[in-house]
Protein backbone atom coordinates (compact mmCIF):
# COMPACT_ATOMS: atom_id res chain seq x y z
CA UNK A 1 0.00 0.00 0.00
CA UNK A 2 1.72 3.06 -0.85
CA UNK A 3 0.64 6.45 0.70
CA UNK A 4 -0.83 9.34 -0.74
CA UNK A 5 1.50 11.46 -2.74
CA UNK A 6 0.58 14.72 -2.15
CA UNK A 7 1.85 16.82 0.59
CA UNK A 8 0.37 20.24 1.17
CA UNK A 9 -1.35 19.21 4.01
CA UNK A 10 1.48 19.01 5.70
CA UNK A 11 3.05 22.47 6.05
CA UNK A 12 0.45 25.39 5.06
CA UNK A 13 1.72 28.18 2.06
CA UNK A 14 2.07 31.38 3.91
CA UNK A 15 1.47 33.91 1.74
CA UNK A 16 0.31 37.17 3.82
CA UNK A 17 -1.94 40.20 1.48
CA UNK A 18 -1.14 42.81 3.65
CA UNK A 19 -4.47 44.94 4.58
CA UNK A 20 -3.49 48.22 3.32
CA UNK A 21 -4.17 51.55 6.09
CA UNK A 22 -6.96 52.50 3.93
CA UNK A 23 -9.03 49.20 4.50
CA UNK A 24 -8.41 49.12 8.21
CA UNK A 25 -9.65 52.89 8.43
CA UNK A 26 -12.70 52.20 6.22
CA UNK A 27 -13.80 49.69 8.56
CA UNK A 28 -13.18 51.72 11.90
CA UNK A 29 -15.15 54.17 10.29
CA UNK A 30 -18.48 51.53 9.29
CA UNK A 31 -17.95 49.25 12.38
CA UNK A 32 -16.89 51.30 15.01
CA UNK A 33 -16.33 49.16 18.23
CA UNK A 34 -17.71 46.03 15.90
CA UNK A 35 -14.07 46.22 14.75
CA UNK A 36 -11.32 45.28 16.84
CA UNK A 37 -7.28 45.30 15.98
CA UNK A 38 -6.21 44.10 19.40
CA UNK A 39 -3.69 41.59 19.48
CA UNK A 40 -5.20 39.07 22.07
CA UNK A 41 -8.57 39.08 19.89
CA UNK A 42 -6.60 38.46 16.27
CA UNK A 43 -4.90 35.68 18.11
CA UNK A 44 -8.17 34.56 18.77
CA UNK A 45 -9.28 34.10 15.80
CA UNK A 46 -5.83 33.13 14.60
CA UNK A 47 -6.73 29.63 15.77
CA UNK A 48 -8.56 26.62 16.07
CA UNK A 49 -8.60 23.04 18.09
CA UNK A 50 -5.55 22.08 14.85
CA UNK A 51 -2.39 21.60 15.30
CA UNK A 52 -1.30 24.30 13.21
CA UNK A 53 0.55 26.88 15.63
CA UNK A 54 2.51 29.41 13.69
CA UNK A 55 0.19 31.00 11.40
CA UNK A 56 -0.06 34.80 12.01
CA UNK A 57 -3.50 36.31 12.97
CA UNK A 58 -5.40 38.12 10.79
CA UNK A 59 -5.23 41.93 10.26
CA UNK A 60 -8.47 42.64 12.05
CA UNK A 61 -11.43 41.12 13.27
CA UNK A 62 -15.10 42.40 12.47
CA UNK A 63 -18.18 41.29 14.25
CA UNK A 64 -21.25 41.56 12.31
CA UNK A 65 -24.72 42.23 13.71
CA UNK A 66 -26.57 41.62 10.41
CA UNK A 67 -26.62 40.54 6.98
CA UNK A 68 -25.84 44.51 6.13
CA UNK A 69 -22.94 44.21 8.34
CA UNK A 70 -21.51 40.90 6.11
CA UNK A 71 -22.24 42.72 3.22
CA UNK A 72 -20.36 46.00 3.91
CA UNK A 73 -17.56 44.08 5.30
CA UNK A 74 -17.02 42.15 1.99
CA UNK A 75 -17.54 44.85 -0.20
CA UNK A 76 -14.38 46.82 1.18
CA UNK A 77 -12.53 43.79 1.26
CA UNK A 78 -13.18 43.18 -2.14
CA UNK A 79 -12.64 46.79 -2.89
CA UNK A 80 -8.57 46.02 -1.43
CA UNK A 81 -9.04 42.08 -2.83
CA UNK A 82 -8.05 41.67 0.93
CA UNK A 83 -9.32 37.61 2.07
CA UNK A 84 -12.39 37.64 4.23
CA UNK A 85 -12.13 34.50 6.70
CA UNK A 86 -15.60 33.55 8.42
CA UNK A 87 -15.45 32.64 11.80
CA UNK A 88 -17.73 30.72 14.12
CA UNK A 89 -16.97 29.20 17.45
CA UNK A 90 -13.61 28.37 16.05
CA UNK A 91 -13.67 24.35 17.25
CA UNK A 92 -12.67 23.11 13.64
CA UNK A 93 -9.91 20.73 13.58
CA UNK A 94 -8.34 21.57 9.96
CA UNK A 95 -7.16 25.06 9.88
CA UNK A 96 -10.42 26.34 8.24
CA UNK A 97 -10.13 29.47 9.78
CA UNK A 98 -6.51 30.18 9.68
CA UNK A 99 -5.22 33.82 7.88
CA UNK A 100 -2.67 31.43 5.96
CA UNK A 101 -3.10 35.04 3.49
CA UNK A 102 -3.33 37.36 5.84
CA UNK A 103 -7.33 39.59 5.68
CA UNK A 104 -9.62 40.22 8.18
CA UNK A 105 -11.71 37.47 10.37
CA UNK A 106 -15.50 37.87 9.38
CA UNK A 107 -17.02 36.63 12.99
CA UNK A 108 -20.36 35.86 13.02
CA UNK A 109 -21.40 34.77 16.46
CA UNK A 110 -23.97 37.96 17.18
CA UNK A 111 -25.81 36.84 14.53
CA UNK A 112 -27.80 34.31 17.14
CA UNK A 113 -31.25 34.92 16.76
CA UNK A 114 -33.39 31.71 15.91
CA UNK A 115 -35.66 33.36 13.11
CA UNK A 116 -38.76 31.37 12.69
CA UNK A 117 -40.00 28.23 13.70
CA UNK A 118 -42.23 26.60 11.30
CA UNK A 119 -43.17 23.01 13.31
CA UNK A 120 -46.24 22.43 11.04
CA UNK A 121 -43.54 21.96 8.18
CA UNK A 122 -40.66 20.99 10.49
CA UNK A 123 -38.56 23.95 9.45
CA UNK A 124 -36.65 26.35 11.32
CA UNK A 125 -34.73 29.13 10.03
CA UNK A 126 -31.56 30.31 12.01
CA UNK A 127 -28.78 32.48 11.68
CA UNK A 128 -25.41 31.51 11.42
CA UNK A 129 -24.29 32.16 14.84
CA UNK A 130 -26.64 30.06 16.51
CA UNK A 131 -25.18 26.69 18.15
CA UNK A 132 -26.96 23.36 18.24
CA UNK A 133 -27.30 23.46 21.93
CA UNK A 134 -28.87 26.99 21.93
CA UNK A 135 -31.03 25.58 18.81
CA UNK A 136 -32.18 22.67 20.84
CA UNK A 137 -33.25 24.52 23.88
CA UNK A 138 -35.74 27.15 21.46
CA UNK A 139 -37.54 24.39 20.11
CA UNK A 140 -38.10 22.03 23.09
CA UNK A 141 -40.67 23.19 23.59
CA UNK A 142 -42.47 22.80 20.34
CA UNK A 143 -41.47 18.55 20.92
CA UNK A 144 -39.28 19.20 17.89
CA UNK A 145 -35.34 19.05 18.12
CA UNK A 146 -32.44 19.09 15.28
CA UNK A 147 -30.36 15.86 15.54
CA UNK A 148 -27.06 16.87 13.62
CA UNK A 149 -24.78 16.54 16.87
CA UNK A 150 -20.99 16.80 15.84
CA UNK A 151 -20.30 16.60 19.80
CA UNK A 152 -18.86 20.73 19.92
CA UNK A 153 -21.43 23.03 20.33
CA UNK A 154 -20.78 24.39 17.01
CA UNK A 155 -22.05 27.04 15.40
CA UNK A 156 -25.21 26.02 12.36
CA UNK A 157 -23.03 28.50 9.73
CA UNK A 158 -20.11 26.28 10.82
CA UNK A 159 -21.43 23.15 10.79
CA UNK A 160 -23.29 24.16 7.44
CA UNK A 161 -19.59 25.14 5.59
CA UNK A 162 -18.00 22.23 6.61
CA UNK A 163 -20.87 19.79 5.96
CA UNK A 164 -20.66 18.45 9.24
CA UNK A 165 -22.16 15.44 10.53
CA UNK A 166 -21.55 13.49 14.21
CA UNK A 167 -23.32 10.69 16.75
CA UNK A 168 -26.60 11.30 14.75
CA UNK A 169 -26.11 10.83 11.43
CA UNK A 170 -26.63 7.00 10.91
CA UNK A 171 -30.12 7.78 11.71
CA UNK A 172 -30.93 11.26 10.47
CA UNK A 173 -27.81 11.80 8.09
CA UNK A 174 -25.55 15.13 7.83
CA UNK A 175 -25.69 18.67 7.12
CA UNK A 176 -26.10 17.96 3.36
CA UNK A 177 -29.69 16.24 4.05
CA UNK A 178 -31.07 18.37 6.44
CA UNK A 179 -30.23 22.29 4.87
CA UNK A 180 -33.39 23.26 3.01
CA UNK A 181 -32.37 26.56 2.22
CA UNK A 182 -29.41 29.57 2.57
CA UNK A 183 -29.29 33.37 2.05
CA UNK A 184 -25.50 33.76 1.36
CA UNK A 185 -23.20 37.01 0.65
CA UNK A 186 -21.25 36.33 -2.47
CA UNK A 187 -17.47 37.74 -3.14
CA UNK A 188 -18.90 40.80 -4.52
CA UNK A 189 -21.24 41.69 -1.54
CA UNK A 190 -24.65 40.46 -2.84
CA UNK A 191 -26.99 38.77 -0.64
CA UNK A 192 -28.20 35.46 -2.29
CA UNK A 193 -30.74 33.01 -1.66
CA UNK A 194 -31.02 29.36 -2.39
CA UNK A 195 -33.73 27.05 -2.14
CA UNK A 196 -37.20 27.19 -0.29
CA UNK A 197 -39.02 25.68 2.94
CA UNK A 198 -40.36 22.71 0.25
CA UNK A 199 -38.86 19.35 1.18
CA UNK A 200 -38.06 19.24 -2.87
CA UNK A 201 -37.18 21.20 -5.59
CA UNK A 202 -36.08 20.59 -9.56
CA UNK A 203 -35.72 24.51 -9.97
CA UNK A 204 -32.34 25.02 -11.36
CA UNK A 205 -29.01 24.53 -10.36
CA UNK A 206 -29.12 23.08 -6.29
CA UNK A 207 -27.24 26.03 -5.42
CA UNK A 208 -27.78 24.90 -1.27
CA UNK A 209 -25.90 21.89 -2.07
CA UNK A 210 -22.86 24.35 -4.01
CA UNK A 211 -22.63 26.32 -0.30
CA UNK A 212 -22.92 23.22 1.92
CA UNK A 213 -19.52 22.30 2.55
CA UNK A 214 -17.96 25.26 0.59
CA UNK A 215 -15.84 25.89 3.72
CA UNK A 216 -16.03 29.28 3.29
CA UNK A 217 -14.40 29.73 0.10
CA UNK A 218 -17.32 30.83 -2.22
CA UNK A 219 -19.11 33.21 0.45
CA UNK A 220 -20.45 33.79 3.79
CA UNK A 221 -23.91 32.02 5.07
CA UNK A 222 -26.49 34.49 6.63
CA UNK A 223 -28.97 32.66 7.13
CA UNK A 224 -29.88 28.74 7.23
CA UNK A 225 -33.43 27.24 6.44
CA UNK A 226 -32.91 23.70 8.34
CA UNK A 227 -35.04 19.82 9.20
CA UNK A 228 -36.09 19.21 12.52
CA UNK A 229 -37.80 15.96 13.56
CA UNK A 230 -40.38 14.94 16.51
CA UNK A 231 -38.88 14.27 19.68
CA UNK A 232 -38.80 10.38 19.50
CA UNK A 233 -41.56 8.77 21.98
CA UNK A 234 -38.96 6.83 23.64
CA UNK A 235 -35.36 6.80 23.63
CA UNK A 236 -33.32 4.64 25.97
CA UNK A 237 -29.19 4.36 25.74
CA UNK A 238 -26.58 1.79 26.13
CA UNK A 239 -23.40 1.14 26.42
CA UNK A 240 -21.41 -2.78 25.99
CA UNK A 241 -17.97 -3.53 26.65
CA UNK A 242 -15.83 -6.03 24.42
CA UNK A 243 -12.89 -7.81 25.19
CA UNK A 244 -11.34 -6.30 21.62
CA UNK A 245 -12.11 -3.52 19.02
CA UNK A 246 -12.84 -6.24 16.54
CA UNK A 247 -15.81 -7.80 18.26
CA UNK A 248 -17.15 -4.35 19.05
CA UNK A 249 -16.45 -2.93 14.99
CA UNK A 250 -17.63 -6.80 14.25
CA UNK A 251 -21.31 -6.20 16.20
CA UNK A 252 -21.39 -2.62 14.38
CA UNK A 253 -21.23 -4.30 10.67
CA UNK A 254 -23.52 -6.66 11.73
CA UNK A 255 -26.11 -3.98 13.36
CA UNK A 256 -26.48 -2.09 10.38
CA UNK A 257 -26.42 -5.06 7.55
CA UNK A 258 -29.35 -6.14 9.38
CA UNK A 259 -31.36 -2.84 9.13
CA UNK A 260 -31.79 -2.14 12.78
CA UNK A 261 -32.53 2.06 13.06
CA UNK A 262 -30.08 2.34 15.79
CA UNK A 263 -30.04 6.05 16.30
CA UNK A 264 -26.61 6.63 17.38
CA UNK A 265 -23.70 3.94 18.00
CA UNK A 266 -20.26 5.08 18.81
CA UNK A 267 -16.88 3.11 19.15
CA UNK A 268 -14.52 4.50 21.65
CA UNK A 269 -11.29 2.43 22.31
CA UNK A 270 -9.63 2.03 25.76
CA UNK A 271 -7.12 4.64 25.60
CA UNK A 272 -10.28 7.44 25.24
CA UNK A 273 -12.25 5.06 27.92
CA UNK A 274 -9.33 6.19 30.26
CA UNK A 275 -9.02 9.88 29.38
CA UNK A 276 -12.82 9.87 30.13
CA UNK A 277 -13.17 8.20 33.34
CA UNK A 278 -10.12 10.58 34.70
CA UNK A 279 -11.52 13.71 32.94
CA UNK A 280 -15.56 12.88 33.77
CA UNK A 281 -15.27 11.27 37.21
CA UNK A 282 -16.52 7.88 35.75
CA UNK A 283 -15.90 4.48 36.38
CA UNK A 284 -16.66 2.91 33.03
CA UNK A 285 -14.43 -0.10 32.14
CA UNK A 286 -11.43 0.49 30.40
CA UNK A 287 -12.26 -2.04 27.27
CA UNK A 288 -13.28 -0.89 23.84
CA UNK A 289 -16.96 -0.08 23.91
CA UNK A 290 -20.14 0.66 21.99
CA UNK A 291 -22.43 3.44 23.02
CA UNK A 292 -25.63 3.34 21.75
CA UNK A 293 -28.74 4.97 21.26
CA UNK A 294 -32.59 3.87 20.36
CA UNK A 295 -35.38 6.06 19.39
CA UNK A 296 -38.80 5.31 18.08
CA UNK A 297 -41.85 3.51 20.01
CA UNK A 298 -41.58 1.73 23.21
CA UNK A 299 -42.04 -1.72 21.54
CA UNK A 300 -39.89 -0.63 19.02
CA UNK A 301 -36.92 0.81 21.06
CA UNK A 302 -37.36 -2.37 22.99
CA UNK A 303 -37.03 -4.67 19.81
CA UNK A 304 -34.04 -2.64 18.47
CA UNK A 305 -32.51 -3.36 21.53
CA UNK A 306 -32.90 -6.79 21.91
CA UNK A 307 -31.52 -7.47 18.66
CA UNK A 308 -28.52 -5.66 19.56
CA UNK A 309 -27.53 -7.24 22.26
CA UNK A 310 -28.31 -10.56 21.02
CA UNK A 311 -25.46 -9.40 18.25
CA UNK A 312 -23.07 -8.08 20.53
CA UNK A 313 -23.46 -11.41 22.66
CA UNK A 314 -22.61 -13.69 19.70
CA UNK A 315 -19.49 -11.11 19.79
CA UNK A 316 -18.19 -11.35 23.23
CA UNK A 317 -19.45 -8.73 24.66
CA UNK A 318 -20.64 -8.21 27.94
CA UNK A 319 -24.38 -7.22 29.03
CA UNK A 320 -25.46 -3.74 28.51
CA UNK A 321 -25.55 -1.35 31.22
CA UNK A 322 -28.73 1.20 30.52
CA UNK A 323 -28.82 4.71 30.25
CA UNK A 324 -33.03 5.50 30.54
CA UNK A 325 -33.34 9.20 32.00
CA UNK A 326 -32.45 11.89 30.65
CA UNK A 327 -29.65 12.55 33.24
CA UNK A 328 -28.34 9.70 32.70
CA UNK A 329 -28.25 9.44 28.75
CA UNK A 330 -27.03 13.55 28.86
CA UNK A 331 -24.04 12.26 31.22
CA UNK A 332 -22.91 9.70 29.33
CA UNK A 333 -23.11 11.34 26.09
CA UNK A 334 -21.18 14.67 27.61
CA UNK A 335 -18.26 12.30 28.48
CA UNK A 336 -18.42 10.84 24.86
CA UNK A 337 -18.08 14.91 23.38
CA UNK A 338 -15.76 15.34 26.29
CA UNK A 339 -13.28 12.65 24.92
CA UNK A 340 -11.45 14.76 22.72
CA UNK A 341 -10.76 17.49 25.32
CA UNK A 342 -10.30 14.35 27.80
CA UNK A 343 -7.60 12.94 25.79
CA UNK A 344 -5.59 16.22 25.07
CA UNK A 345 -5.69 16.79 29.13
CA UNK A 346 -4.43 13.17 29.00
CA UNK A 347 -0.80 14.80 27.92
CA UNK A 348 -0.52 17.92 29.31
CA UNK A 349 0.96 20.85 26.29
CA UNK A 350 0.60 18.52 23.31
CA UNK A 351 -1.51 19.46 19.70
CA UNK A 352 -3.72 16.03 18.21
CA UNK A 353 -3.57 15.58 14.90
CA UNK A 354 -7.01 14.08 13.48
CA UNK A 355 -8.32 11.21 11.25
CA UNK A 356 -11.01 11.76 10.15
CA UNK A 357 -11.47 8.92 7.04
CA UNK A 358 -15.05 7.28 6.43
CA UNK A 359 -15.64 3.58 4.84
CA UNK A 360 -18.29 1.75 2.98
CA UNK A 361 -19.15 -0.31 6.32
CA UNK A 362 -18.30 -3.35 4.53
CA UNK A 363 -14.90 -2.95 5.08
CA UNK A 364 -14.82 -1.09 8.49
CA UNK A 365 -12.69 -3.77 10.32
CA UNK A 366 -10.10 -3.77 7.78
CA UNK A 367 -9.69 0.06 7.75
CA UNK A 368 -9.56 0.34 11.96
CA UNK A 369 -8.28 -2.56 12.60
CA UNK A 370 -5.02 -2.36 11.16
CA UNK A 371 -5.14 1.34 11.62
CA UNK A 372 -4.91 0.32 15.72
CA UNK A 373 -2.33 -1.99 14.78
CA UNK A 374 0.11 0.64 13.55
CA UNK A 375 -0.53 3.55 15.90
CA UNK A 376 0.44 0.87 18.34
CA UNK A 377 3.72 0.22 16.91
CA UNK A 378 4.33 3.83 16.72
CA UNK A 379 4.75 4.42 20.12
CA UNK A 380 2.75 7.91 19.68
CA UNK A 381 -0.38 8.13 22.27
CA UNK A 382 -3.05 8.50 20.76
CA UNK A 383 -7.22 7.51 21.18
CA UNK A 384 -10.04 6.23 18.64
CA UNK A 385 -13.81 7.36 18.57
CA UNK A 386 -15.72 6.71 15.66
CA UNK A 387 -19.39 6.98 14.50
CA UNK A 388 -19.14 3.77 13.50
CA UNK A 389 -22.88 3.56 12.17
CA UNK A 390 -21.88 5.19 9.01
CA UNK A 391 -18.21 3.99 8.51
CA UNK A 392 -16.44 6.97 10.10
CA UNK A 393 -13.51 7.01 12.65
CA UNK A 394 -11.66 9.05 14.31
CA UNK A 395 -7.60 8.37 15.24
CA UNK A 396 -5.85 11.52 17.42
CA UNK A 397 -2.55 11.18 17.89
CA UNK A 398 -1.27 13.07 20.58
CA UNK A 399 2.38 14.71 19.97
CA UNK A 400 4.81 17.23 21.47
CA UNK A 401 4.42 20.25 19.19
CA UNK A 402 7.74 21.02 19.54
CA UNK A 403 9.00 17.42 18.39
CA UNK A 404 9.83 17.51 14.86
CA UNK A 405 10.03 13.99 14.81
CA UNK A 406 7.25 13.07 16.87
CA UNK A 407 5.03 15.71 14.33
CA UNK A 408 6.64 13.31 11.41
CA UNK A 409 5.55 10.22 12.56
CA UNK A 410 2.16 11.24 13.04
CA UNK A 411 1.64 13.19 9.91
CA UNK A 412 2.74 9.84 8.38
CA UNK A 413 0.60 7.58 10.37
CA UNK A 414 -2.31 10.00 8.98
CA UNK A 415 -1.02 9.53 5.22
CA UNK A 416 -1.18 5.96 6.22
CA UNK A 417 -5.10 5.82 7.55
CA UNK A 418 -5.83 7.90 4.35
CA UNK A 419 -4.36 5.78 2.07
CA UNK A 420 -6.31 2.62 3.29
CA UNK A 421 -9.43 4.30 3.26
CA UNK A 422 -8.84 5.28 -0.10
CA UNK A 423 -7.91 2.10 -1.41
CA UNK A 424 -11.44 0.36 0.21
CA UNK A 425 -13.58 2.92 -1.66
CA UNK A 426 -13.96 5.90 1.12
CA UNK A 427 -13.17 9.02 1.64
CA UNK A 428 -10.07 10.86 3.20
CA UNK A 429 -12.84 13.15 5.80
CA UNK A 430 -16.54 12.09 6.38
CA UNK A 431 -17.45 15.19 8.46
CA UNK A 432 -14.83 17.49 9.60
CA UNK A 433 -13.77 19.00 5.96
CA UNK A 434 -10.40 19.52 4.12
CA UNK A 435 -9.49 22.85 5.12
CA UNK A 436 -5.58 23.19 5.09
CA UNK A 437 -4.97 19.70 6.07
CA UNK A 438 -6.23 17.40 4.17
CA UNK A 439 -5.33 19.63 0.94
CA UNK A 440 -3.66 16.82 -0.82
CA UNK A 441 -5.72 14.47 0.13
CA UNK A 442 -8.29 15.97 -1.92
CA UNK A 443 -6.36 15.91 -4.70
CA UNK A 444 -5.30 11.71 -4.51
CA UNK A 445 -9.13 11.43 -3.76
CA UNK A 446 -11.11 13.22 -6.43
CA UNK A 447 -8.54 13.77 -9.29
CA UNK A 448 -6.67 16.31 -10.98
CA UNK A 449 -9.77 16.45 -13.16
CA UNK A 450 -12.32 17.19 -10.57
CA UNK A 451 -10.51 19.66 -8.40
CA UNK A 452 -9.97 21.52 -10.89
CA UNK A 453 -13.30 21.65 -11.73
CA UNK A 454 -13.90 22.67 -8.17
CA UNK A 455 -10.89 25.71 -8.87
CA UNK A 456 -13.16 27.02 -11.82
CA UNK A 457 -16.03 27.22 -9.77
CA UNK A 458 -14.56 28.63 -7.24
CA UNK A 459 -12.73 31.29 -9.48
CA UNK A 460 -16.08 32.20 -11.90
CA UNK A 461 -17.18 33.35 -8.14
CA UNK A 462 -14.63 34.67 -6.84
CA UNK A 463 -12.41 36.04 -8.94
CA UNK A 464 -10.22 37.60 -6.73
CA UNK A 465 -9.97 35.04 -4.34
CA UNK A 466 -10.90 36.66 -1.57
CA UNK A 467 -12.92 34.27 0.20
CA UNK A 468 -11.05 32.26 2.83
CA UNK A 469 -7.95 31.91 0.65
CA UNK A 470 -5.71 28.88 0.70
CA UNK A 471 -7.89 26.10 1.92
CA UNK A 472 -9.60 23.34 0.22
CA UNK A 473 -7.34 23.39 -3.15
CA UNK A 474 -4.48 25.90 -4.09
CA UNK A 475 -5.74 28.57 -6.45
Amino acid sequence: MNAPTQLAHVTPEIKPRPAPPALIEALKSRFGAQFSEAMAVREQHGRDESAYTTVPPPAGVVFAESTADVQDAIQLCAQHKVPVIPYGVGSSLEGHLLAVQGGISLDVNRMSKVLSVNAEDLTVTVQPGVTRKQLNDEIKSTGLFFPIDPGADASIGGMVATRASGTNAVRYGTMRENVLALEVVTAQGEAIRTGTRAKKSSAGYDLTRLFVGSEGTLGVITEVTLRIYPLPEAVSAAICSFPTIADAVNTVIQTIQLGVPIARVELIDGNSVRAVNQHSKLSLREEPMLLMEFHGSPAGVKEQAEVVQDIARDQHGADFEWADTPEERTRLWTARHNAYFAAVQSRPGCRCITTDTCVPISRLADALLDTVAEADASGIPYFLVGHVGDGNFHMGYLIDPDDADEHARAEQLNHQVVARALALGGTCTGEHGVGLHKMGFLVDEAGEGAVAMMRTIKLALDPDNIMNPGKVFVV
